[in-house]
């Protein structure tokens, strides 16, 4: 069984080196004021995903459950449209990818803002509020790619927001990852911003002040305690089991606190002391790792929302934290380079379904609402037969081809699939391959080994998913559509290889 778990688990690759700090510092006479107000607590909504939820469905949920603020990762047509009318106050995205040309040409930037912008505002009555440029640019494992194209992107955003007359009601930011600031003796009190970016930071953190723009940061206690097995565990939640850690006249609980404050003593001690921070991405997975699981999302998510709700903000800034859950649903075509936990961060799945018990504050009932009318495929498999053997020399081969090209991120040591057998575990990965190429029969024609059956195979905690119908919208035209015919293609390959 463990030569069979090897065969299937894919690899997690650790591309992100993430400093997360985990001690603080105040002096109580340098306590600083929040500039603005948190409005209930925002989510991320991220859309890699093989088949998304429709956007109407996506934006009934988040209203469902109380949700006053999206950020999102992209200016999708789609996605920004169904918002309109909602309310719900919205952070739309400039990718990496893009920021090159907005660097170079304020035109480019004008008419992004136009078509993105300005035109949702105007005619559909979409709530934005923010433009993110970029996300994570200075990510230490970018390798310094985005370093020179971040802050003329950011300028020429502004400048077409202006133009547009939208400076007043829209701001610019530039989420960061903890890892843009470091502390010299282990205490944020020692906090700054990198030696190698710091010039860059203080180009872009003056800007921001100047235009009175927040500081975005994302902050993962989760990424610590995954890459480095020492890390306190009880360190990384609110529940206070953990050591506390002092520094100066003040006492730190948790990792949340003490890594916010390391940022609030970076910008005080670089002149920027009032400037807002929002916490753009804050969450915990629930699979593809040992210490991503149900028992932990929950623990963290609850104490984070018991945390902020309550309004006591960090000992350097008390009173209320602006925040963005990550995320909204899970994402089951995102890069699992950083891990396999990459597609798990959802507090629900991808069809939708509250993974736990959580109380937002913002519901009657103190609970998660499910998404409504979500439309499923058939009910019916693809598993192994049961005259298959597992030393047929096809065995190998399939599963390394329907993991390559669906998701087997459940499956593994720790996670919510990984005491399943042998036989269940190539299950799940036909299965997965079956379900994401919409239940074609071709799908589950691996030679010699699969089957259809009607008979749920699901094991415990273990989930064989049914596919939701997929949704014909732009996004799915941009990432999934295509999707089929091309898998279909390269399983033929497969299939006549196999033949040699």
């Amino acid at each position: 069984m463990m030569g069979m778990m090897r065969m299937i688990r894919v690899a997690c690759l650790v591309t992100m080196i993430v400093v997360l700090m985990w001690s603080s510092s105040t002096n109580t006479n340098s306590r600083l004021r929040m500039v603005r107000m948190v409005s209930g607590i925002g989510a991320n909504w991220g859309t890699q995903a093989s088949h998304p939820l429709p956007p109407d469905t996506v934006v009934r949920l988040l209203k469902d459950n109380g949700f006053q603020r999206v950020k999102l990762f992209d200016a999708d047509y789609d996605t920004l449209n169904s918002l309109a009318k909602s309310g719900i106050e919205v952070m739309v995205g400039i990718p990496n990818d893009m920021l090159a040309s907005l660097a170079t040409s304020v035109k480019a930037a004008e008419k992004w803002v136009s078509k993105n912008v300005s035109a949702h505002i105007s005619s559909n009555n979409v709530k934005i509020r923010y433009v993110a440029v970029g996300n994570e640019p200075f990510l230490s494992t970018y390798n310094g790619s985005f370093l020179r194209t971040t802050f003329p992107a950011l300028q020429n955003v502004q400048s077409a927001l202006i133009k547009a007359g939208l400076s007043n009601q829209v701001k610019v930011t530039v989420p960061q990852n903890a890892d843009v600031y470091a502390s010299s003796n282990g205490f944020p009190s020692g906090g700054d911003f990198r030696t190698d970016i710091h010039d860059y930071m203080i180009q872009i953190v003056k800007f921001l002040s100047d235009n009175g723009c927040p500081f975005t940061v994302n902050i993962y206690p989760f990424i610590s305690l995954y890459i480095d097995s020492n890390f306190p565990v009880d360190y990384a939640f609110f529940d206070g089991n953990a050591s506390p850690i002092t520094d100066g006249s003040a006492t730190y609980y948790n990792m949340f606190d003490a890594n916010y404050d390391t940022l609030v003593w970076t910008l005080q001690k670089n002149g920027f002391g009032n400037l807002p921070i929002i916490v753009g991405e804050i969450g915990w997975p629930t699979d593809g790792d040992r210490n991503a699981n149900l028992v932990y999302a929950q623990r963290f998510n609850q104490g984070f929302m018991s945390h902020i709700l309550g309004g006591r903000g960090t000992p350097m800034r008390p009173g209320p934290i602006d925040a963005y859950l990550f995320s909204l649903i899970d994402e089951d075509a995102k890069s699992i380079d950083p891990g396999n936990f990459e597609r798990h961060w959802g507090i629900f799945t991808f069809d939708g379904l509250a993974k736990y018990q959580l109380n937002l504050g913002s519901t009657n009932s103190g609970a998660l609402v499910p998404a409504k009318g979500v439309r499923y495929l058939e009910r019916k498999w693809c598993v192994m037969k049961p005259s298959a053997s597992l030393d047929d020399q096809q065995v190998a081969l399939s599963v390394s081809y329907a993991c390559g090209l669906a998701d087997c991120t459940s499956l593994g040591y720790g996670t919510s699939c990984g005491n399943l057998d042998d036989r269940a575990n190539i299950s799940y990965a036909v299965n997965s391959y079956y379900q994401r190429n919409n239940q074609l029969d071709e799908a589950c024609k691996f030679p010699n080994l699969s089957m259809i059956t009607k008979t749920n195979p699901s094991v415990g905690s273990c989930r064989f998913e049914i596919m939701i119908e997929p949704y014909y919208g732009a996004a799915e035209r941009r990432s999934g559509h295509l999707q089929k015919p091309l898998s279909l293609v390269a399983l033929f390959v497969f299939f006549m290889l196999t033949l040699v």
